[in-house]
């Protein structure tokens, strides 16, 4: 059975990597444009493979199925209220990306406030990225890996640090090579590859599952069971004791989802790289689509979970690896590890290469050496990528023990996602907003939700009235101060958004239909299993 799993999981992983080398192998990988934004060649399905690789990893695949262990259907919030924020990417945000012509978002705050502003930014992004994302995709990979695979058996290896140190570092490694070697078109066909199995395998478990649910009795039997046993589980109302109250959706639930999906980095440097702004607009919106599907194995495979292990004393955070393990057969387990391989390098390796990018264009460039040549440039990317990497997999390891690693996640995200699309929204809407104002929201915001956290007596706040319901009072006090210093100490002169003339802006005739359409759907869905 092991070797079957094994060989399965060896041949797929292989497969991706073959297939993406003869695809990327004569792409340009020495100048900035090519290496950090893929010669600006992407077109729709890699923009959208890519956008949902980076999104999907196994804190969220584990995470949000022992979530859904716990609370049933109202946790596919963090999936449905994404594609409200990716139908404002397409028709919103993108066009002005697009318009300046940039590689980073700081580049963006560059151009609308000044080089101070960038330089902010880009800190806040890198320490985020180093601390916080990077170390918790490796390690919640490594852990999701030993369960799925019985690395144990597998490798012979019985010391569960020892085993941790290796997983990390095999996986650290490989994903390093492909962003740092290959560059974001490398990183994006290997994600699109990688979609296409995940999606694939996300639906093969939930037919497995629901199989088991009626013991073999077909999938929409399971399913009649799982609606007579469970009700509450398939309400998509969250109640006030969960971890998605209902009203939190038009508060921190939105206002994080629109911060991930419209200004963080290591997503939308992809939708920078679209060949045109049309195929940008399309690959955005068919991610939202796919979205929409985001429930069936994000979260059904949790509530599958509860039904057939909840009297078995299984934890929530093993009810995803443990429900794949057990309905799957051997061949199969191989290919869906194989899988869930590409979705930890996807989002470390997307990471990275955002890391590398913000540190190239806005520090190295920016600050550090003015006259680089582009050689140089991409020479220090791959430097300072390598260094971040190591420093990554030493830190990943250390997180064992930690218990509610993926809401600390949320928590600590929280706290730079906020004051960034405060000052990226204001920047965007306004003329005379100085860069003192995005300064101050910048530095101020960061402050002022770490200290809702964490510094008694404010960390009484959030409990009072809900952490996200905190977060989003805070970015309405941000705009708001942004705004008056707006009106009490303005530009001298109104700003003016240049065309750079990097990108075709011609918007796809069919961008505001589809993204209608998305909304309608998404309120439909939430009609639909209101309980």
């Amino acid at each position: 059975m092991h070797a079957l799993t094994l060989a399965s999981f060896l041949f797929f992983t292989g497969l991706v990597a073959l297939i993406t080398w003869r695809i990327t192998r004569r792409d340009d990988h020495e100048s900035t444009s090519g290496y950090f934004l893929a010669g600006r060649t992407l077109t729709f399905p890699l923009i959208a493979g890519s956008l949902l690789m980076t999104n999907l990893s196994t804190e969220q695949m584990v995470g949000l199925n022992g979530s859904a262990f716990t609370d049933g259907l109202s946790v596919m919030a963090w999936e449905v209220v994404a594609v409200i924020a990716l139908v404002a990417l397409a028709l919103f945000f993108l066009p002005r990306f697009l318009r300046s012509g940039i590689a980073t978002l700081p580049q963006l705050l560059s151009i609308r406030f000044d080089r101070g502003t960038q330089l902010i930014t880009n800190v806040i992004f890198l320490i985020a990225y180093a601390v916080i994302l990077l170390p918790i995709i490796l390690y919640s990979g490594a852990m999701g890996l030993q369960g799925m695979l019985d690395l144990p058996q597998l490798t012979g290896i019985q010391s569960s640090t020892a085993l941790l140190w290796l997983t990390v570092w095999v996986v650290g490694l490989i994903g390093s090579v492909y962003a740092l070697f290959g560059g974001l078109r490398t990183v994006a066909v290997s994600d699109t590859l990688n979609g296409v199995g995940l999606l694939i395998g996300g639906f093969v478990i939930v037919y497995f599952g629901l199989q088991a649910v009626s013991d073999g009795s077909g999938i929409m039997e399971g399913w009649s069971i799982l609606k007579e046993s469970d009700p509450d589980k398939l309400n998509s109302i969250g109640g006030p004791d969960q971890q998605v109250p209902f009203f939190t959706l038009f508060t921190g639930v939105f206002l994080i989802n629109v911060f991930y999906w419209t200004t963080n980095q290591q997503i939308i440097q992809r939708t920078f790289a679209a060949k045109t702004l049309a195929e940008g607009q399309k690959g955005v919106l068919l991610t939202g689509f796919l979205k929409l599907l985001g429930p069936l194995y994000l979260v059904l495979p949790g509530i599958i979970a509860y039904h057939l292990y909840a009297d078995q004393g299984v934890r929530a955070d093993e009810a995803y690896g443990h429900l794949v393990f057990h309905v799957l057969p051997p061949y199969l387990t191989g290919f869906f590890a194989a899988v869930m391989v590409g979705a930890i390098l996807s989002s470390f390796n997307s990471a990275l290469n955002s890391t590398t990018t913000i540190f190239s264009l806005g520090i190295y460039k920016g600050v550090l050496k003015k006259d680089a040549s582009e050689e140089q440039v991409v020479k220090s990317g791959k430097v300072f990528g390598w260094i971040m990497a190591v420093v990554t997999m030493t830190i990943a390891p250390l997180l064992a023990g930690q218990e509610s690693l993926f809401g600390y996640l949320q928590k600590m995200n929280a706290i730079y996602f906020i004051p960034i699309l405060a000052v990226v929204v204001v920047g965007l809407l306004t003329k005379r907003v100085p860069p003192m104002a995005a300064k101050i929201a910048l530095v101020g915001g960061c402050l002022l939700i770490a200290a809702g956290y964490f510094v008694p007596p404010f960390n009484k706040l959030p409990v009072i009235m809900h952490e996200f319901h905190f977060v989003g009072l805070v970015f309405v006090l941000l705009v708001a101060v942004m705004l008056l210093i707006g009106k009490l100490r303005p530009r001298d002169t109104d700003w003016v958004h240049e065309y750079s003339g990097d990108v075709d802006l011609t918007p796809w005739k069919g961008a505001v239909p589809a993204g209608i359409a998305l909304v309608v759907l998404v309120i439909a869905i939430y009609v639909a299993f209101a309980g």
